[in-house]
């Protein structure tokens, strides 16, 4: 699909399909994640990831790869082609306390701008909820980027989450976020 053009209206939901990334996926996830850049520098939201490429940052480019070879990440495709990611871990990002129980947590989600609003972020999260109940595990968090008016928060909210701690790491503030996740056992 070109960049900027939708599949359909409003209300549309994608038939989304998800399946475990593997390095070739590398260029789809960081052009995402470049496209989001671009896209919040344009709306004059630097706060949240700033206004140079992911792509132009070997670190950053180096830490989806390493997430991708421990098996973490996982590619929403609408009719083949990718459009968002999902990485998932069994702890939480150093910056953030662990949890006092098992857990898993969302480690970075992005969506193509070109099936933004389409559902695919949420399949993702929904994917995560599977895989923590699949897991034995019962608790499921994620962590965002807290400015803007809290507009990632609120979209976590929208998908199940519900806000614990605030943190910062230096100036950004971040918010912490957790899911109660039904296990097979219960």
């Amino acid at each position: 699909m070109p960049p900027g053009s939708r599949l359909t209206g409003p209300g549309y939901r994608a038939r989304v399909r998800i399946r475990e990334g593997d390095l070739d996926d590398l260029p789809a996830i960081m052009a995402m994640l470049d496209g989001a850049v671009a896209w919040l520098d344009a709306s004059g939201r630097t706060g949240q990831w700033g206004s140079e490429p992911f792509s132009d940052q070997p670190g950053r480019v180096e830490g989806i790869a390493e997430k991708i070879r421990e098996g973490t990440a996982w590619i929403a495709e609408v009719d083949g082609t990718p459009a968002g990611a999902m990485t998932l871990a069994p702890a939480p990002p150093h910056y953030v306390q662990p949890a006092a129980e098992p857990e898993r947590y969302v480690t970075l989600l992005v969506t193509s701008r070109s099936y933004a609003g389409l559902g695919v972020g949420s399949a993702l999260l929904a994917h995560a909820r599977e895989e923590t109940r699949r897991a034995g595990v019962g608790l499921l968090r994620v962590d965002c980027y807290a400015g803007s008016e809290g507009r990632l928060v609120d979209y976590y909210r929208r998908n199940g989450f519900e806000p614990t701690e605030p943190f910062t790491v230096g100036e950004w503030p971040g918010q912490v976020l957790a899911q109660r996740v039904r296990t097979s056992s219960e």
